[in-house]
C-alpha cells in the first residue's frame, strides 16, 4: 500500500494532467452533438466486435420473443401474397426492377435509449453497400437513419434522438407535419405543425410522408395518443405512440433507395444555381 501512495505522490502532476484531460474531452463530447456523433462513428471498428459478442448472448436469451415477431411478420407477408391474384408474377425480374428500393437485412448489436442523443449500431457496413442517410425499419415501423459506416458496421441515428427529423403524415387525411422527439419518453415521439383544419382523433395512424428520399411513403410510425394546440403557431402538436418498442429491437431492414442519389444531386444543383 505504501508503494502505491509513493507512486501517486511521485507522479501526481502527470496523473492530475491526465485526469483533467479526460474530463475536458468528456465535457466537449457531451456538449457537442457533432463531436459525439464522430466519436461514436470512429469507434465502430473497435466497439463493433465487442457489441456483437455481447449481442449474441442476449439474442440467445431472447430467441422466443424474436421468433414470435418473425412469425407475425411472415403472417403479414403471406396475407399480402394471398391477396394477389397471380402471386407468381411477383417473382418476375421485370416487376422486381420496377421497385424504387432495395432492402438489406441487418441486426442491431448495440442500442442506446437512455440519453437525449441515442444511436444504434448495426452489424452491416460499407462492404455490403450501407451508406449514410439510408432509412432503417423493421416489421413494425421506422427505427432510424444511417449516420456513419465502417466496412463491417454502421451507426444509426435513432428515432429517440432530439436531432432526428422526418416528414410524416396522418394516414387517413394526408395532412403533413414534422416528426421529432422531445427527449422525454422512449415510447412517444411528437408530430408538429399539423394545421388546425385537420380532423384528428386519438388512435389515428401516423406514417412516413414520402417527401423524403430516405423513407418510402406510408411506412408505419405510430398512433395519435394526445393532441395539443401550440399557442404561438396555432398549429396542432401530437404525441405519437410508437409501434416499435425502441428498447427491444433485433433484426432490421436497411432501405437502399435507387433514386435517392439522382434526386439529391438534382436538388443540390438547383440550390446552387
Amino acid at each position: 500500500m505504501q508503494q502505491i501512495f509513493n507512486f501517486i505522490f511521485k507522479n501526481s502532476n502527470r496523473l492530475l494532467f491526465l485526469l483533467l484531460l479526460c474530463i475536458s474531452l468528456f465535457l466537449t463530447i457531451q456538449s457537442h452533438s457533432y463531436h459525439k456523433s464522430k466519436i461514436i462513428s470512429s469507434a465502430n471498428f473497435l466497439s463493433g466486435g465487442v457489441y456483437e459478442r455481447i449481442n449474441n448472448i442476449s439474442e440467445y436469451l431472447n430467441l422466443k420473443s424474436q421468433n414470435e415477431l418473425l412469425a407475425q411478420e411472415n403472417a403479414k407477408l403471406k396475407s399480402f401474397l394471398f391477396k394477389i391474384k397471380d402471386s407468381a408474377s411477383t417473382l418476375k425480374l421485370d416487376s422486381i426492377k420496377e421497385l424504387n428500393s432495395d432492402i438489406l437485412v441487418s441486426k442491431i448489436i448495440h442500442n442506446s435509449y437512455d440519453s437525449h442523443e441515442n444511436y444504434l449500431t448495426l452489424n452491416s457496413g460499407s462492404l455490403v453497400g450501407v451508406k449514410p442517410d439510408m432509412g432503417v425499419i423493421n416489421g413494425l415501423g421506422i427505427v432510424g437513419i444511417i449516420d456513419d459506416t465502417s466496412p463491417k458496421y454502421a451507426t444509426v441515428i435513432s428515432v429517440l434522438n432530439i436531432n432526428f427529423r422526418l416528414n410524416a403524415k396522418i394516414k387517413k387525411s394526408n395532412h403533413f407535419g414534422s416528426l421529432g422527439w422531445n427527449g422525454k419518453s422512449t415510447g412517444f415521439v411528437q408530430l408538429t405543425d399539423i394545421p388546425r383544419l385537420a380532423a384528428i382523433r386519438k388512435g389515428d395512424t401516423i406514417v412516413t410522408g414520402g417527401q423524403s428520399v430516405i423513407f418510402p411513403e406510408n411506412i408505419n410510425i405510430g398512433t395519435v395518443y394526445k393532441i395539443y394546440t401550440d399557442n404561438k403557431t396555432h398549429y396542432y402538436t401530437l404525441d405519437i405512440k410508437l409501434f416499435n418498442d425502441m428498447t427491444n429491437l433485433g433484426h432490421v431492414y436497411i432501405i437502399k433507395s435507387k433514386d435517392s442519389e439522382e434526386i439529391t444531386n438534382l436538388e443540390n444543383r438547383k440550390k446552387n444555381e
